[in-house]
């Protein structure tokens, strides 16, 4: 026992160290973790305090909360890696409600024989894009399981933010005559990570669109705030998914046109080659405003003039119809239904 206290002594050996069990144990090795690496990536004053919880004072005003989990495979892929991904996917999820995120916790399950150099490379980025987005990450847990128990590192997060004052952003508000705005190009995230995840290459490279949204959702905000119905990031399912919850739960249908659908020639080429609807395909970097006819061109205009928004599009509209159908008018001037994702098109993409 005192010559394994005494190993833990010594600094991590991050170029060539693993995890192992003891340092999700609670004693010395999984303080040194904690202290070499994600204290040093994260480096706040409410991490610096050393509590098991951090108190932290909000405005007064309505607040929202998020949580979510990432077990994207694999960690690594063109455009960002697991811990910039639980970064933007948890700021973008408070952003959707109009939100101003504030506070960000993250939790990490490690499976035993993970390198060191891989989780420092990821808790660095994390703590980087927490930085550039100025929502810090006050609080965390880590556990550490058995080799075979887990695929290197799964990520949990949860996040905290405040609505402005008189804004009340509803997934069941969308409304006829509605316009719906597209933020830029769809389907980046989820090839960017097929083609890892597939070993692909292709004669252009395509990255992914990890990105925080709430400096856009906040420009929009000041722009229109009183017109926006509604934001949805597409994720999982991609547009087709977040256009199917949102007719259903505000029991109207769409009406959209592919020609106005940003999408790069690469990425439409990359699903062509695998069989890939790009309506179905994951985004990380783009969001879905549903926004009242009068509201429309201020809000797409404040969209146009931010670098996350530059390719924003007006695709269509909201109709009445009883059977909440999304439907699309196609490049060749047909028209067909837009589904809900069948099965599981690309699986762990976030």
């Amino acid at each position: 026992m005192n010559m394994m206290i005494k190993a833990y002594r010594r600094k991590l050996d991050v170029a060539n160290g693993r995890v192992d069990l003891s340092h999700g144990a609670g004693g010395r090795a999984m303080g040194q973790l904690i202290e070499g690496i994600f204290h040093k990536a994260f480096d706040n004053d409410w991490l610096r305090a050393g509590n098991d919880q951090s108190a932290f004072s909000v405005p007064g005003g309505r607040m929202v909360m998020t949580t979510d989990g990432y077990v994207v495979s694999p960690l690594f892929f063109p455009g960002g890696n697991i811990g910039t991904l639980a970064v933007h996917g948890t700021i973008n999820d408070i952003a959707m409600a109009g939100a101003v995120p504030l506070y960000l916790s993250a939790s990490f399950i490690i499976e035993e024989g993970f390198p060191f150099a891989d989780l420092e490379r990821i808790a660095q980025s994390m703590g980087a894009a927490s930085r550039e987005a100025g929502v810090p990450i006050i609080t965390g847990d880590t556990k550490v399981v058995e080799r075979g128990k887990a695929d290197g590192v799964f990520i949990s997060t949860a996040g905290v933010g405040m609505v402005p004052d008189g804004l009340g952003l509803r997934s069941d508000a969308a409304r006829p005559g509605d316009a719906v705005i597209i933020s830029g190009s769809i389907g980046d995230h989820g090839v960017a990570v097929m083609s890892r995840h597939e070993n692909l290459e292709f004669d252009t490279d395509i990255v992914s669109d990890s990105a925080a949204l709430h400096g856009l959702v906040a420009d929009m905000v000041a722009a229109g705030g009183a017109h926006i119905r509604l934001m949805r990031d597409p994720t999982r399912g991609g547009i087709a998914a977040t256009l199917n919850e949102i007719a259903s739960q505000s029991r109207v249908g769409f009406r959209i046109d592919e020609d106005k659908i940003p999408l790069k020639p690469e990425v439409a080429a990359a699903c062509e080659f695998l069989g890939l609807d790009p309506l179905n395909v994951a985004n990380e970097g783009k969001l879905v405003a549903v926004v009242a006819p009068e509201g429309a061109d201020a809000v797409l205009a404040a969209m146009r003039a931010h670098p996350l928004g530059s390719e924003a599009a007006l695709v269509g509209h909201v109709v009445a119809d009883n059977n909440c159908f999304v439907q699309m008018t196609t490049s060749f001037g047909g028209g067909r239904i837009v589904d809900w994702l069948s099965g599981e098109q690309l699986p762990r993409i976030c």
